[in-house]
């Protein structure tokens, strides 16, 4: 695949199924994220792969940070949020890892990450592979971020849904670039 037909046919994808990428894929989508723009070559990031039996234990840990929010939460809550990280065979959470820079600001640093996330899927799709990024309140959650392991100056930026594609994917829609670009300054 050519980089810019990729670049201007990315299309997410949320109907995901098994197999999950192998090894191999893996190792190529890490490569990529890696090569996200970076001021300082901090690295601001990092990924943990959620697979299997984790998957039914990301479902509880939903279901554990949303009843401390409200214990009297609907069965049928709790069965929806079960079922969660059941959509895709993997789940890679995306995290933004913040390190004191006297040039390089929290903000740029997340943004930072967002490339390395961007890039990942990127690479998805690049090599066939179905993706979707999540966030959500569970993605702020503190209970779902301690559970996860996060440690002090990082942040959930993204869930990354990765899978076969069940469905075949839909073409991107052309966009409105004068709805986006301007000159300045204007005339």
């Amino acid at each position: 695949m050519q980089a810019l037909d990729l670049l201007l046919n990315r299309v997410s994808c949320g109907k995901l199924q098994s197999p999950a990428p192998n090894a191999e894929q893996r190792q190529l989508l890490y490569r990529a994220a890696m090569r996200a723009a970076d001021h300082a070559s901090l690295q601001p990031w990092r990924f943990l792969e959620i697979e299997g039996a984790g998957l039914d234990s990301l479902g509880e840990l939903f279901v554990k940070a949303a009843v401390n929010d409200n214990p009297q939460l609907a069965e049928v809550d709790r069965a929806r949020l079960l079922r969660k990280p059941l959509r895709a065979p993997l789940i890679v959470v995306a995290i933004a890892r913040y390190t004191p820079h006297p040039k390089v600001p929290e903000w740029e640093q997340t943004v930072a990450a967002g490339c390395a996330t961007q890039n990942l899927i990127n690479a998805a799709y690049a090599q066939g592979i179905g993706a979707y990024w999540r966030t959500g309140a569970n993605a702020e959650h503190p209970l779902v971020c301690q559970g996860l392991g996060l440690q002090q100056g990082e942040k959930i930026i993204g869930f990354v849904y990765l899978g076969t594609p069940s469905i075949p994917l839909r073409t991107a829609p052309e966009a409105n670039l004068d709805a986006f670009v301007q000159s300045w300054p204007a005339i």
